[in-house]
């Protein structure tokens, strides 16, 4: 007798991203293992709810982005601005090709509490790639506290950026999200010119370009 196969985590993932897309969330993990042809508690081998795994796929989009990232020796090379503008390019490549999934779950939720927690282990991995790639040549101001008061800071700067940013790539309509492009070069620009204290030039050219964007048209 042939042997069944087991169920992989990679395979729960894509099964559940093709029923929301399509029926919504399941009614139950034993209705969403019948319809699927697996056991239940292979489920529970690799996640202890639908919510979870709902709170992993948006972690997923974030360590796949950094797998993709850390094959690229060119990558190793850069500086943080530019680590960082291709964290948030290849990001978005993987999350417009699975653009349906994550509008279903973010823009069409109104309650925008819930879709917040969707993304609390995105936040994690997204703030421990920004200690150890972005920040990790900070200034050192001599005093611990103050050292850890400032990090903490700029971490959660930085993930209000990527909310900032993923909150308009959801509204953009523009041919293959191209204002999407250009909100990010601006905005990671504009944010590295605030850290460095440099002229403002390029936040007031940021600002402009938002400004733009949500002035309604005649």
């Amino acid at each position: 007798m042939t042997k069944k196969k087991s169920i992989t985590s990679d395979k729960i993932i894509e099964l559940y991203m093709s029923e929301v897309l399509l029926n919504g969330t399941p009614k139950s993990v034993y209705a969403f293992a019948k319809e699927n042809k697996f056991e239940e508690n292979e489920f529970y081998q690799f996640f202890s709810s639908f919510e979870i795994l709902d709170k992993q796929i948006f972690a997923i989009f974030c360590s796949k982005t950094l797998e993709l990232l850390s094959s690229n020796e060119e990558y190793r090379t850069y500086d943080s601005k530019s680590k960082l503008l291709s964290f948030y390019y290849t990001f978005f490549e993987l999350m417009t090709a699975n653009r349906s999934y994550v509008f279903q779950q973010l823009k069409a939720n109104k309650n925008k509490l819930e879709s917040l927690k969707l993304l609390s282990h995105l936040r994690k991995e997204f703030i421990e790639f920004s200690n150890r790639e972005i920040f990790q040549d900070s200034i050192d101001l001599k005093n611990e506290r103050i050292n850890k008061l400032r990090d903490k800071g700029m971490a959660e700067a930085s993930w209000l950026q990527l909310l900032f940013t993923l909150q308009f790539w959801l509204e953009d309509k523009s041919p293959n999200f191209e204002k999407t492009d250009i909100f990010i070069e601006k905005s990671v620009k504009a944010s590295f010119d605030l850290k460095d204290l440099t002229p403002v030039q390029s936040v007031f050219d940021f600002a402009k370009f938002l400004w733009k964007e949500k002035t309604p048209t005649a």
